[in-house]
């Protein structure tokens, strides 16, 4: 027996309301599958399976709010007898975990006597499943509520402020507040050290630019993809960065899935990861940049964008700033800070001449490593990037 629990999206998401099931019992489901969607302070989230099997319960109600970590599905592994499964009793963990009823999880306010019907779906409201079921118990007229989610979409939280009567809070406010506390987390659990240097990126830049002229504007490279297969190419010589920190111990990932922070329109950032970057040529590297942000930004995010990654990039270059030292976004144990790209004099072989550089930091567990690794991670860093032939 396989069970199927509320996966983590974020470092700032302790529960999540389950909105709806995309598959049924008996149903078989293959690793990467959506199978549910679950709505967060981030908005909506199609969930994968990360086993293959065939469903055999289904726990979760849409509706509900239920933890990180508690069932969500029983599933039976591939030749398991699927009957037994699902009309068993459920193990002794499972039971004392959920109401006598069997329902999974407390709803987040018991249903009206009478329910109203739900809105008639309206093509010119953008509104999330959670958010127009909500509404319908609650008996609020979507047409009168301003969005603030993404692109003026309608959430939960508008919905249930609307009924209050009080004023909306936006979306953003609510991201802030979970951030917030994340990092709060972040910074009371894990002991940071953070180092930083600046890196002579004149080549790097001069061999983009002519690598990009026989390019169409849309299939261009940007130097932050280019920077990203630099810093994945850094971490095969210190591997201890490149991984999360749980009960007590570092799990080293054998995958390099770069979150990458991502701040939104409407407000509030995500951090959803690039997998695979040491193994992607650069223009898939960017093609996939490019689909994940606009994923994130579209409030379209998978489960596995928001739960895969093994060390985050903060770049506030295009904001002018030239150094930042970010908060290492938990379970991951290391964060990679990069500055803007500017002229400043650099001493050549004697000489001074002006070239472009770009500040890069660190930010560092230090439960798992020392500000030696972090040195030399970035001395790693500068030489990927005098060499971005071999990128």
């Amino acid at each position: 027996m396989l069970e199927f629990k509320m996966p983590s999206l974020g470092a700032d998401m302790e529960d999540g309301l389950f909105v709806q099931w995309m598959v049924e019992p008996g149903q078989a489901v293959r690793r990467g599958d959506v199978v549910c969607v679950v709505e967060t302070q981030k908005g909506a989230v199609d969930v994968e399976i990360w086993d293959s099997g065939t469903i055999a319960r289904l726990i979760a109600a849409p509706g509900q709010k239920i933890p990180v970590g508690q069932t969500l599905a029983l599933l039976a592994a591939p030749g398991e007898p699927l009957e037994a499964i699902g009309a068993g009793p459920l193990s002794v963990g499972l039971a004392a975990a959920l109401p006598a009823s069997g329902a999974p999880a407390t709803a987040i306010s018991p249903a009206p006597a009478a329910a109203a019907p739900e809105p008639a779906p309206d093509a010119r409201l953008k509104v999330s499943p959670a958010a127009r079921h909500r509404a319908g118990e609650l008996k609020v007229d979507l047409s009168r509520i301003r969005g603030s989610g993404v692109d003026g979409a309608i959430t939960l939280a508008d919905v249930e402020s609307a009924a209050a009567g009080a004023t909306q809070p936006t979306r953003a406010a609510g991201m802030r507040e979970a951030i917030a506390t994340a990092m709060s987390r972040s910074k009371h659990e894990i002991p940071h050290y953070y180092v930083a240097t600046d890196i002579n990126v004149e080549r790097a830049a001069d061999w983009l630019e002519k690598l990009n002229a026989g390019r169409p504007v849309t299939e261009r490279i940007l130097f932050v993809a280019l920077t990203l297969k630099a810093i994945a190419r850094a971490l095969a010589d210190v591997p201890e960065l490149n991984g999360t920190f749980a009960g007590g111990a570092f799990c080293r990932s054998e995958s390099i899935h770069i979150g990458v922070v991502t701040s939104l329109r409407g407000g509030g950032i995500v951090v959803p990861a690039v997998h695979d970057v040491d193994r992607l040529a650069l223009p898939e590297l960017m093609g996939a940049l490019r689909d994940v942000l606009a994923r994130a930004r579209a409030g379209k995010l998978r489960s596995s964008d928001l739960a895969d990654g093994t060390i985050t990039v903060t770049n506030m270059g295009d904001l002018g700033v030239e150094t930042v030292f970010g908060v290492i976004y938990p379970p991951q144990v290391a964060l990679v800070g990069l500055g803007r790209v500017v002229a400043k004099p650099w001493a050549v072989n004697g000489s001074v001449v002006v070239a472009r550089s770009m500040g890069a930091t660190l930010s560092g567990d230090h439960r798992v490593t020392d500000g030696l690794s972090g040195a030399r991670f970035l001395a790693g860093l500068r030489e990927q990037l005098d060499h971005p032939e071999a990128l």
